[in-house]
């Protein structure tokens, strides 16, 4: 088996369009709530966790509804083309309202901001699973890791696209003394970002007929299926795969609490304790999307050779020693150097270590029909994580320090190492080539 991966890079378009977003929603919107709306770090920490809230029970619907959805488009296709319409629509209003707000106040263009602010994270969230299930849909098992390694990928490159944008279009030495900012060029950027990309995913990848071909060849080997099959004839897991499933879901949390928390905060606790404004913020960041976009290959190469679990264990431990040392970094300089590039480049890796098989660690302990089910499991720890942690780290930046945050990322990370050696099963068949086979599959 070769893994195809020109039509791994065109599913993977859905995944960068909602990466741009997100990203771009991340850095901007706390922005807004503090500067323009004036609420305090709890409540807007409160706003920012509503996604996940609204995850929370949006994403396993819409995952395990996809799983029984049958059309001539695909099971997924529909739900990504309606909800990135319906999210451009409405993000492109946000900037508006920020704008009317600072010109005159009201409670009703607050409420009103709010309210859109809702809307688009419905729409987000009817396409999220769906989109993430169509790479293992028309992948087969011992490959998803290397596909993953390419939609991460593209989900870091959706990533780069913003910050790169947002560095070039609001510079610090632009908007520095500034008292109010003008985000709308910026929102207008990822909108056409969204459209163009899942426009080229939908025209050239016909997932109805992958998706049969993928099927045809997993029923060729009943070795990589985990489930056994009941007295009734029903396919369960077993115990102890349950127990895998258990661990690896509590660790996929725990990273995420103390990964989201830095990626939340992150342009306001820079401002707070460095005085650098959304471009040395988007300056970090991108670094960090670099460093996950060059590493990416090679982790999805490393995790066939030493196994998905190993490479996951050596990326928490270099992201809790890079969290670590951001705290250093941040609060003994009030300019941006060069040990913080560096740094950051290292949390890409790492971060790219766990996420390029985090998520095939846990569809591989599914059957076929449940791939959008099992892909809203994984999202629902990230996601009740992610609930959490923007609420949690904003409380202890207010009521104890902003230099807090670092350490209480690291605490979370490492916790996740422990949980993690108690997964034993969703690895993958360690592939050991030699020689010049090594560098044919490079």
């Amino acid at each position: 088996m070769k893994l195809n991966n020109k039509r791994t890079i065109l599913v993977g378009l859905a995944f960068l369009s909602i990466c741009a977003f997100w990203q771009m929603y991340d850095s901007v919107i706390p922005l807004m709530l503090t500067k323009t709306f004036h609420i305090n770090e709890t409540l807007s920490g409160a706003v920012m966790a509503a996604d996940n809230v609204f995850a929370l029970v949006l994403l396993p619907f819409f995952g395990s509804l996809s799983d029984r959805t049958d059309t001539r488009l695909g099971k997924r296709t529909p739900y990504i083309l309606g909800g990135t319409f319906g999210a451009v629509l409405l993000i492109n209003s946000l900037p508006f309202l920020d704008n009317g707000y600072y010109r005159a106040p009201s409670t009703v263009k607050l409420f009103t901001f709010i309210i859109v602010l809702g809307l688009i994270l419905i729409a987000m969230g009817t396409y999220r699973s769906p989109a993430v299930a169509l790479m293992p849909d028309v992948t087969p098992k011992p490959l998803r890791s290397k596909a993953n390694a390419i939609i991460n990928l593209m989900g870091a490159l959706g990533g780069i696209i913003y910050l790169a944008v947002a560095a070039v279009m609001y510079p610090n030495s632009r908007i520095a003394g500034l008292e109010h900012v003008d985000y709308g060029p910026l929102f207008i950027t990822v909108s056409l970002i969204m459209t163009v990309s899942v426009i080229v995913m939908f025209v050239t990848v016909r997932e109805r007929e992958l998706t049969l071909k993928n099927q045809e060849l997993e029923n060729k080997h009943p070795e990589w299926n985990l489930a056994t099959q009941d007295s009734s004839g029903e396919e369960v897991l077993p115990g102890d795969v349950k127990r895998s499933l258990a661990y690896l879901l509590v660790s996929i949390a725990l990273w995420f609490i103390g990964y989201n928390g830095i990626t939340t905060w992150f342009t306001t606790y820079i401002d707070k304790v460095m005085g650098q404004g959304l471009g040395g913020a988007s300056t970090c960041l991108l670094i960090a999307s670099g460093g996950a976009i060059v590493s990416y290959i090679p982790i999805g190469i490393l995790s066939s050779r030493i196994g998905r679990k190993r490479t996951i264990l050596v990326g928490v431990a270099i992201l809790a020693g890079c969290f670590l040392a951001g705290f250093f970094l941040t609060t003994l300089s009030s300019t941006l150097n060069a040990a913080m590039f560096i740094v950051f480049a290292f949390t890409g890796f790492a971060w790219a270590a766990i996420n390029v098989n985090s998520l095939p660690m846990v569809v591989e302990m599914c059957k076929g029909s449940d791939i959008g089910k099992f892909t809203g499991y994984y999202y629902t720890a990230s996601m009740a994580a992610q609930v959490a942690t923007p609420i949690l780290a904003g409380f202890l930046m207010r009521n104890v320090d902003y230099r807090i945050l670092f350490p209480y990322a690291t605490v979370f990370v490492a916790a996740s190492f422990a949980t993690m050696l108690r997964v034993k099963h969703g690895d993958n068949e360690v592939d050991v080539k030699k020689g010049i086979e090594v560098f044919e599959e490079m």
